[in-house]
């Protein structure tokens, strides 16, 4: 019997990726095959994110785009999962059951085999999931990873326990919920035996990791039993919450040789009122002295955060307080997302007051700003030499290279451009391909100029 091709859409946040690739590992268990290009799948699985108005507008077009191609390929299911899925089951059922033949939430990742369609003595769904998730995988659970062999998410928790005001995802994901050290080690060393040499770990917030458990286990803790793992070259950390960020993990941090010098601290604004309305907490002194504090234990280590303009009541005083923030905090990596109303937050209920043409102005005024910043620190980069991670030929022409440095995130920040070389297919064995260019390699490069957000750099040899 001809294996099921299966092909995946996976939207939103890496978060959500981990989501998918538990998917694919019970997919692959059951012997399903995977093609990239969803017209040639007789199975579509889209994981969907419900955490903004735009992400859901997202999520409903790829549904219908790919409900298309029962009438164009060779699809003959489509099954629909993930966050929004979880938010808004009953409405997207009645909507889309015409289009969808299985909708798969998040506490039903397990039966994505029975939904395909792929075995019929399977359940086509599990139970129906309550409205906050209690899921939380672990290091025995199926996984087949979506990203290059050489990198890879860890979701390290689950949930959120805080009360941001603008944030839904505490309603559909859930509370807080720390895995066990032990189990987190497991699957980090299990990825580094497969290839993997960096990882990236996430979570809601990172930085409350373990505080839960009531066990004394916590971030910095796991970090040093990370390190421990020789395999591993680079370990990142993502969402790192301002309020639970302490000294024992900036030490940590900055201390651990594979923990790159990389800081991802979403800060949402930095006027206190404005914060206040959020249920954030903080001010503009209390991000810059927690910033200092970074940059001083970890030397030249990115920065990266993440803001909201046009909340509800933001005035022109309070923006402008954030932009001279920005321009004084000089983060490596920003982004901006303009505020919208989200059911089961009580930000819903504030008057929306801020106008969407101001919002897109305020988001295009800030990010003008951040380029300027983001520049200048590229400029300054020109001339020095770094450890740098190859990922393989150019998208668009296979006479560039393209690498990250340790301070460039996958998918979310900029890049190194290699000009003086190129590669063919490792595989094929060509001898031009030299060992330190070749895709999941570590190299030396020289930063010769810049390419806007990325950077132009020069191969040194192996690293």
């Amino acid at each position: 019997m001809t294996p099921t091709r299966i092909g995946v859409i996976s939207l939103g946040c890496a978060k959500n990726l981990v989501d998918t690739e538990v998917m694919l590992g019970h997919l692959d268990a059951a012997g399903c095959t995977f093609v990239t290009d969803p017209a040639e799948a007789d199975v579509v699985v889209v994981n969907t994110c419900g955490f903004i108005e735009a992400a859901r507008e997202e999520s409903v077009r790829t549904i219908l785009e790919a409900a298309a191609l029962k009438k164009s390929g060779h699809l003959r299911r489509l099954v629909v999962a993930g966050c929004m899925v979880q938010r808004y089951r009953g409405e997207i059922e009645r909507e889309l059951s015409g289009e969808v033949d299985a909708f798969v939430g998040l506490d039903e990742l397990d039966a994505i085999v029975g939904a395909a369609g792929v075995r019929s003595d399977l359940p086509v769904l599990g139970q129906t999931p309550p409205v906050a998730s209690r899921y939380l995988y672990d290091a025995t659970t199926p996984r087949r990873l979506a990203t290059p062999p050489w990198t890879a998410f860890v979701k390290i928790a689950e949930g959120c326990d805080h009360t941001c005001s603008f944030c839904a995802i505490p309603a559909f994901r859930g509370a807080f919920r720390s895995r066990p050290a032990d189990d987190v080690v497991r699957e980090a060393d299990a990825l580094a035996r497969r290839g993997v040499r960096e990882i990236n770990l996430i979570a809601q917030d990172s930085s409350h990791y373990g505080r839960d458990r009531g066990d004394g286990t916590g971030l910095a803790g796991l970090l040093e039993r990370l390190d421990g793992i020789e395999a591993l070259r680079w370990i990142r950390v993502h969402y790192l919450y301002p309020n639970t960020v302490d000294d024992a993990l900036v030490a940590a941090m900055a201390a651990l040789p594979r923990v790159v010098k990389y800081v991802d601290i979403p800060l949402q604004h930095a006027h206190t009122d404005a914060l206040k309305r959020m249920r954030r907490g903080g001010s503009t002194e209390s991000h810059l002295k927690l910033l200092a504090k970074f940059r001083s234990a970890m030397p030249g280590a990115a920065i990266r955060s993440t803001f909201i303009v046009g909340f509800p009541g933001e005035t022109e005083a309070e923006f402008d307080a954030l932009l001279a923030f920005v321009r004084e905090a000089r983060f490596d990596h920003l982004g901006v997302f303009t505020y919208s109303h989200e059911e089961s937050t009580t930000a819903r209920d504030l008057p929306d007051d801020v106008p969407a043409e101001l919002k897109a102005e305020r988001r295009d005024r800030l990010m003008e700003l951040q380029q300027h910043v983001a520049f200048a620190k590229n400029e300054a980069r020109v001339g020095s030499t770094s450890e740098i991670l190859v990922e393989g030929a150019h998208p668009e022409t296979e006479h560039l290279l393209v690498g990250r440095l340790p301070t460039q995130a996958p998918d979310v920040d900029g890049c190194v451009l290699i000009n003086d070389g190129f590669v063919l297919d490792p595989a094929a064995g060509d001898p031009r391909v030299v060992p330190h260019a070749r895709p999941g390699a570590f190299a030396r490069v020289e930063l010769t100029e810049t390419a806007g957000y990325d950077l132009v750099g020069r191969l040194l040899g192996a690293a």
